[in-house]
């Protein structure tokens, strides 16, 4: 059964936003491995991370953090009451799974598989060893098998599968919290259910003030995009999200097991289907405003391609919600330059969108997308927004992905 765990009026919290410096934390070059401790040299850091991690341990609400790739939501992954806090702060239906992040593989095997280890790679198959050993801490989400026996994941973590999703994060501040708290701990992104997710802790704010108790502010993320998610358990492998790393990167790492690694793009489950990873059901990504994804075909010049934008916008202005039209913005990449589209004459109007640069590469427009997205939607407060898509290789397959969901069906060739 699905369910929705929705919060009571009654139960507003004050939302603090503690800053957390990562550059005051500092790790032992094994600590993913053996689990150490990190040191901290600023004492307003090392403060807030306790108060987070006094949090996580008390098993009741959740807290926002920074990771490498967006804000996550977290709270343990060991306790029922836990998730279903999560999933009542976000209002994210419950058959959609949550990834367990580690602070290392000790973690793993004392907290989640319960055992003395004889070997520390005991509980990981030998298909993810060459990535992990190269990806980890990072980006990448593996799936293991619950352990049938011993295992102490919270059944609502893993939307009651038998396989449940876990990574070690990068970033110091969700590396510290995790190792502080002792707790694996479940963390969705930390923006309410399909809203862009969060890159900077305002827009944690935006989304959830009142629903959580604490944001820790680490900056903005540098990724820009969830993790890559794998599975290694399939024969062939399957990479069910892309993300933070790339398919490239993954065959190119993963050995004689991954060379012939598949892609999940099926763009819906059936119903009632159980997804193995979050992202592949639902709504995801999407701003208020309606968003028209832009595919570029190769053998067009950029000058048809701002012909075929200003057909597009004509079209829009002229359908049964144009009156609705107030404002639009055009979110640029590769093709189409701020100077040309920044005055466009449209039939007899002339149009000033705005008109926001997501970069000049694949790392910078998957860094910028969200925020950028949250810019136009939450503060200039647009009706419309046009993005202009890149080709879907290397980080352009992750992109993409993201942007297809926020566009839903509104994708057009350009």
């Amino acid at each position: 059964m699905i369910k929705r765990f929705i919060s009571k009026m009654s139960n507003v919290l004050e939302t603090k936003i503690l800053k957390v410096d990562p550059a005051s934390i500092h790790f032992p070059e094994d600590a993913h491995l053996n689990g150490s401790l990190p040191t901290i040299t600023d004492p307003i850091s090392e403060k807030n991370l306790l108060e987070a991690a006094k949090i996580i341990r008390g098993n009741l609400e959740p807290v926002a953090f920074p990771t490498e790739t967006v804000y996550g939501l977290g709270g343990s992954s060991l306790s029922d009451e836990a998730v279903k806090s999560i999933y009542r702060a976000k209002n994210r239906p419950s058959d959609n799974p949550l990834i367990t992040h580690v602070s290392s593989i000790d973690q793993l095997n004392r907290k989640i598989y319960q055992e003395k280890h004889s070997s520390l790679f005991q509980n990981i198959p030998n298909s993810y060893h060459p990535l992990i050993s190269k990806l980890w801490p990072g980006p990448l989400t593996i799936l293991l098998p619950v352990p049938l026996k011993t295992s102490a994941l919270s059944k609502l973590t893993t939307a009651d599968q038998p396989t449940f999703a876990v990574r070690i994060p990068s970033n110091p501040i969700a590396r510290a919290l995790i190792a502080l708290s002792d707790t694996p701990i479940a963390a969705p992104s930390a923006n309410a259910s399909t809203r862009p997710s969060p890159t900077m802790a305002s827009h944690v704010y935006h989304d959830l003030k009142g629903r959580i108790p604490l944001i820790l502010d680490g900056g903005p993320c540098k990724v820009g995009v969830e993790s890559t998610v794998v599975d290694g358990l399939s024969k062939p492998p399957l990479l069910l999200r892309p993300g933070g790393f790339t398919y490239e990167q993954i065959v190119e790492l993963g050995g004689q097991d991954w060379k012939d690694c598949r892609v999940e793009r099926r763009k819906v489950v059936a119903e009632g289907e159980q997804v193995r990873t979050p992202g592949m059901k639902y709504k995801h990504y999407a701003p208020s405003a309606k968003v028209i994804l832009l595919v570029p075909k190769p053998q067009r010049t950029d000058s048809d391609r701002i012909e075929e934008l200003k057909r597009l916008i004509s079209q829009e202005l002229q359908n049964e919600d144009a009156n609705t039209i107030k404002k639009l913005a055009i979110l640029t990449s590769l093709h189409l330059g701020a100077t040309e589209i920044q005055d466009l004459t449209v039939g007899d109007s002339k149009i000033k969108p705005i008109v926001v640069k997501l970069g000049n590469t694949g790392e910078e427009i998957q860094a910028n997308l969200f925020a950028a997205l949250r810019q136009v939607d939450e503060i200039d407060n647009v009706n419309l927004i046009f993005v202009e898509g890149i080709s879907e290789d290397r980080e352009g397959l992750a992109i993409m992905n993201r942007l297809r969901k926020a566009a839903g069906d509104h994708c057009v060739s350009f």
